[in-house]
């Protein structure tokens, strides 16, 4: 497959890069996971300045409309550079969910708040039952408004977030319903992942107004389309972080002495690095065909490609990191060291947006389907 990029989509991963690389060190990285809120708003304010919050949004509507492709170079560099702020899940996202459903002046506002970082959204959609389980979560007719309950588990930037878009099943399939984050009736019990950014549970029981609804009828098939265009953009950030965890533990043994020799002229190990090397070439490529799918493949070969991209590059993550953390020894498990922090952050890729063995699993259903 020819994948070449234009010189402009080039120049945005770029700067994008620059930026990251001169603003978010890993010690600037370490202070905002400690502090109490766990993100940046300062550094959410730079990336809506570098107009990376308005990637998703269409020309029509204000946005830079950078597309799939766009969007999966920009994840790329985020995920190299270990970003904690909420781009994933409210500018890619969350965007992509408002683009898709809401209509007239109302998205017309939620696009430019999302776009200009005044808001910050996320899709509350996972529960316990698993990534793919039909929501349980309901929503019902009550008065003039609608009633909601549920579940949702594992809501990454929730605590963050000024509006919670929340799946429910309703009387004519699957709705998504606006929820002001702190209202009455919605309880978040916010964690920290294993990578160190936030998220939490939260529980719902409250009565909504009418146009709390995104669109009209089913959702199913707008949800799909953003959630498949979130999960190729999410193989793109773990793709920049297995490019970054390569680069620095070749760097490594280039410099690391023992026995008057770079470790790195063991024959063992550069067999084991050219592994790594190769499992982060198929994770490419499975990204890339992901990003296609997006862009012209139809609802079920997107599907498939991007399932099997999100277990592709989730295996190459697992081996990947690993063997990075091994070949650094016991100091790669510091947080000195930004090697631990990439394994971590390809740990909880692996668990985000539904397992490795989940979408696995939906590739060999979807495969049958096509056999039959």
């Amino acid at each position: 497959m020819d994948f070449s990029f234009t010189e402009e989509q080039q120049m945005l991963q770029e700067s994008v890069r620059r930026y990251l690389g001169s603003d978010y060190t890993l010690e600037h990285r370490a202070r905002i996971l400690a502090s109490q809120d766990g993100w940046s708003p300062q550094g959410w304010a730079a990336l809506a300045e570098l107009g990376l919050l308005a990637l998703d949004v269409d020309e029509a509507d204000g946005g830079i409309g950078a597309g799939p492709v766009g969007t999966m170079l920009v994840s790329q560099a985020i995920g190299a550079g270990l970003l904690v702020e909420p781009f994933h899940s409210s500018a890619v996202l969350a965007t992509r969910v408002v683009s898709l459903l809401a209509s007239g002046e109302r998205r017309g506002r939620m696009l430019e708040a999302l776009a200009s970082g005044a808001s910050i959204a996320v899709l509350a959609h996972e529960e316990d039952g698993g990534w793919f389980a039909p929501p349980a979560a309901t929503a019902e007719a009550e008065g003039d408004g609608w009633r909601l309950r549920g579940r949702k588990a594992r809501v990454y930037h929730a605590p963050m977030a000024d509006w919670l878009l929340v799946t429910a099943r309703t009387g004519d399939g699957v709705g998504v319903f606006v929820v002001e984050r702190g209202a009455r009736g919605v309880q978040l019990r916010a964690m920290r992942t294993v990578d160190g950014q936030r998220a939490a549970d939260i529980e719902f029981d409250l009565l909504l107004p009418a146009d709390a609804r995104l669109g009209e009828g089913d959702a199913s098939a707008g949800l799909d389309e953003a959630l498949d265009h979130a999960l190729a953009a999410l193989c793109a950030d773990a793709l920049g972080v297995l490019d970054r965890s390569l680069a620095t533990t070749v760097q490594y043994t280039r410099e690391r002495v023992q026995f008057g020799v770079p470790i790195g002229r063991l024959q063992a190990l550069q067999h084991r690095m050219a592994d790594m090397y190769m499992l982060v070439e198929q994770a490419r490529s499975m990204t890339y065909l992901a990003t296609s799918a997006c862009v012209h493949a139809d609802a079920s070969a997107r599907r498939l490609a991007v399932s099997g991209a999100k277990a592709i590059v989730g295996q190459a993550a697992r081996r990947v990191g690993q063997e990075a953390v091994q070949l650094h020894g016991g100091m790669g498990m510091t947080d000195e060291l930004g090697i631990s922090h990439c394994f971590r952050r390809l740990l909880a890729f692996e668990l985000r947006m539904g397992t490795t063995d989940e979408h696995l699993g939906l590739c060999r259903a979807l495969a049958r389907q096509e056999a039959d």
